[in-house]
């Protein structure tokens, strides 16, 4: 209770308990009550009033020219030059697998077999019939032969040596089928055994011993050539419809040192329908031997011309992108220590940047946490610049 209120309390019962000498007291209980709730509700009143909220402490970075300016980043992955998937003509149960990913094979070599049961019997069956229509052949010929002899004498009718000769021509036709048919299981019990097409290193393996796999069901993938391409996906495929044979600076993304150069070798001509980035692939120049397949690696794109001024970009963090009707803004801090929200033209992302390419200056400081509390206007106390 506040001091002048316990005072005034005072005061008042010094005055009641005066009067209550010559007035019945019952009837000063009213104003009894009167004088104690007028200081109560004008306390009250006092304490209810709201003081202005305190300036918020807020983290900012200080806009600079970027090197985003020149280049734009993305990051990609080292692929073979030239890949080829290998898969067995016939559908069935692969018994063994004899190699792995990463591989070295030869021409030749061969790299997994199927079940040949089946194909063996094939075989034997062929070569019977072969044998079967040899015979055949020559007891119809030996038979011409002596319709032939007989027929000038006259010992023989006419029909007789057409007879003769049909049956041969039957037994040489039916020859040359089980030739064919022979030919036909040698080549699927051949079948039953993937080898390697070319000289290479196994990337990829599908199957495995025991798998049951149907024809043209990939069980490998082979890189028949040292060279490497790096693949990225980007969003604008027109920084790269210039110049096809400019070559774009790559660096290994585990040692920035470890260097080399890449030139476009094709651009898809659709786009990732769920992305909504084209894939784009680049040969690697002398690639060296860190950036083996399989590595992650750093592309640097050419820039936007005429993005920001004099072809500026500015970095900022991503947390400093906050929203101003569906577009991309900034909270900038201007001289009287309040933010104003500034929409912004985006370039592109890194993993923790925004590229800003138009909407700042450098000197600009731009908040980089909390934008999603503040609101234009509001006071604020800056702290270290980030």
């Amino acid at each position: 209770m506040p001091e002048q209120f316990t005072d005034y309390f005072r005061q008042c019962l010094h005055h009641l308990f005066t009067a209550a000498r010559t007035v019945s007291l019952l009837s000063l209980l009213p104003l009894i009550a009167l004088s104690i709730a007028v200081p109560l509700l004008t306390s009250c009143g006092e304490k209810s009033a709201e003081k202005p909220a305190p300036p918020r402490p807020v983290r900012y970075v200080v806009v600079a020219p970027s090197a985003f300016g020149q280049a734009v980043v993305r990051t990609g992955e080292i692929r073979a030059h030239d890949e080829t998937t290998l898969a067995f003509r016939l559908d069935g149960r692969m018994v063994s697998r004899l190699v792995d990913i990463g591989d070295r094979v030869r021409a030749g070599q061969v790299l997994a077999r199927l079940e040949s049961t089946t194909g063996q019997n094939q075989l034997t069956s062929a070569k019977a019939d072969l044998d079967a229509a040899k015979a055949s052949g020559q007891v119809a010929a030996l038979n011409l032969s002596r319709m032939q002899k007989l027929m000038p004498s006259g010992a023989i009718a006419r029909t007789q040596l057409d007879s003769a000769r049909a049956d041969w021509l039957t037994a040489a036709s039916r020859l040359k089928s089980s030739q064919a048919a022979l030919r036909n299981a040698e080549d699927n019990l051949a079948w039953t055994q993937l080898t390697s097409p070319a000289d290479g290193v196994i990337t990829g393996v599908s199957a495995s011993a025991g798998q049951v796999v149907s024809a043209g069901q990939t069980v490998f993938t082979l890189a028949t050539s040292d060279r490497r391409d790096v693949v990225i996906d980007i969003a604008d495929p027109q920084r790269l419809s210039a110049d096809t044979a400019a070559r774009f600076p790559v660096a290994l993304l585990a040692d920035p040192a470890v260097q080399t150069t890449g030139t476009v070798r094709d651009v898809s001509p659709q786009a990732d329908p769920q992305t909504r980035t084209w894939r784009v692939r680049l040969t690697l120049q002398t690639p060296p031997a860190a950036m083996a397949l399989g590595a992650s690696v750093t592309v640097a794109l050419p820039a936007d011309v005429g993005s920001g001024p004099g072809g500026d970009h500015y970095a900022v963090p991503a947390t400093a992108i906050a929203r101003l009707d569906d577009r991309p803004a900034v909270f900038v801090i201007d001289n009287n220590q309040q933010v104003q929200l500034r929409p912004v033209a985006l370039a592109g992302y890194t993993a923790s940047l925004a590229i800003i390419a138009s909407g700042v200056a450098p000197g600009d400081k731009v908040v980089t946490a909390g934008v999603s509390k503040l609101r234009t206007g509001e006071k604020v106390i800056p702290g270290e610049p980030q």
